[in-house]
């Protein structure tokens, strides 16, 4: 008999990646609906609404209507878009553009029991395959995660696309993936031992353990390639490491320390970076909660700094810091992924991470 826990995975259904793929888009679309419904940003749609458009009419499934005005994953954003898109009968969800629009559209779609498809246009982010919504305030204060019963049936990655956004784009992406080689096993190690369900899998602490190496050999060359225009085989691995890999397994958890601090910072005044690079600086912090050897964090460190990602909390903004220590308790909050760490953590403990690592970061550079 198994001593408790259940292992548990959720996937897209499918995963297609690679430069043109957005053509195929309304050959997919067809085998889960009738009536596609796009929710995006605003910036975004205007770069592939009229690749998308023929698409879809090319294989007789015209896009009924869409909603653009996507500028972050709130509330009441979702219930307005729900209203709009069960008005015009839509019975798939396409998400397209960063991680704010395709979250709307995956919650949109869980909402009117639908599938979902994402269409990312820059690698700011995994979340177009996972299984859940990050929701925020209209000011940008993490508000909750919305925990979905399946993924999106279809994850399209157009590495023309992709490739082509601003560079910092690829960069924040690579912040966001770095978290899972860390955030994972964390989490693993934490469920193991209260014998808890969701168990992740091998396959997810393997694939994710992969994500890590293939960032740490193709992450700077990527960043390079990217801003010379070039589409080469290490822009390609790190598209799929941050798409792919990074949510590989993702069962309902799997986060931990690094997206709890991310949190917290959030409620911080003068934060001036974007939700990869913050959780870039966490899986420092969370590194430094972890005791790690000193070789390990400052690997990291170095790889952090050469892609332009923070490593101290100057590179975060002009943060107030007299209000660190709200961010700390944020961190904190019983209800957040800290609570899968493997070993208790207190907002004083995040505190002294938080300054660990800022002193490591200044040292790197005097160094």
């Amino acid at each position: 008999m198994s001593e408790g826990g259940v292992r548990n995975v959720i996937l897209p259904s499918r995963y297609v990646q690679g430069a043109g793929v957005l053509g195929q888009l309304g050959g997919f679309v067809k085998q889960y609906g009738e009536r596609p419904y796009v929710v995006s940003g605003r910036t975004s749609f205007s770069k592939v609404r009229a690749r998308i458009q023929a698409s879809l009419l090319s294989a007789g499934v015209p896009l009924i209507g869409y909603d653009d005005t996507i500028s972050e994953c709130t509330h009441a954003k979702i219930s307005e878009v729900v209203s709009k898109a069960e008005e015009l009968d839509a019975d798939v969800i396409i998400g397209c553009g960063g991680g704010k629009a395709v979250d709307t559209a995956k919650a949109v779609a869980e909402k009117l029991h639908v599938p979902a498809i994402t269409v990312p246009t820059q690698c700011a982010t995994n979340a177009d395959g996972m299984a859940d919504a990050v929701v925020f305030s209209d000011d940008h204060k993490f508000v909750e995660d919305l925990w979905l019963s399946r993924a999106p049936v279809l994850v399209l990655v157009d590495t023309d696309v992709v490739a082509r956004a601003p560079p910092q784009y690829i960069v924040q992406g690579m912040g966001d993936a770095l978290a899972a080689a860390f955030e994972k096993p964390a989490f693993a190690s934490s469920q193991r031992a209260k014998k808890a369900s969701p168990l992740a899998t091998n396959a997810a602490l393997e694939v994710n353990l992969k994500c890590f190496s293939t960032l740490m050999v193709h992450g700077i060359q990527a960043k390079r390639d990217v801003e010379a225009g070039k589409i080469t085989d290490s822009v390609e691995a790190v598209v799929e490491a941050i798409k792919l890999q990074s949510g590989f397994g993702f069962g309902g958890g799997g986060c931990a320390g690094a997206h709890a601090i991310h949190n917290g910072l959030t409620v911080v005044p003068g934060l001036a970076r974007k939700h990869g690079e913050i959780v870039a600086f966490g899986t420092i912090v969370q590194m430094v909660l972890e005791k790690r050897p000193l070789g390990e964090i400052e690997r990291v460190m170095r790889w952090c700094k050469s892609l332009g990602l923070p490593i101290r909390l100057s590179d975060l903004g002009n943060l107030d810091r007299s209000q660190l220590v709200k961010a700390a308790e944020k961190a904190c909050d019983p209800n957040d992924s800290m609570a899968f760490m493997p070993f208790q953590v207190t907002p004083k403990m995040v505190l002294n991470a938080m300054a660990e690592a800022d002193h490591l970061g200044e040292s790197l550079y005097e160094s």
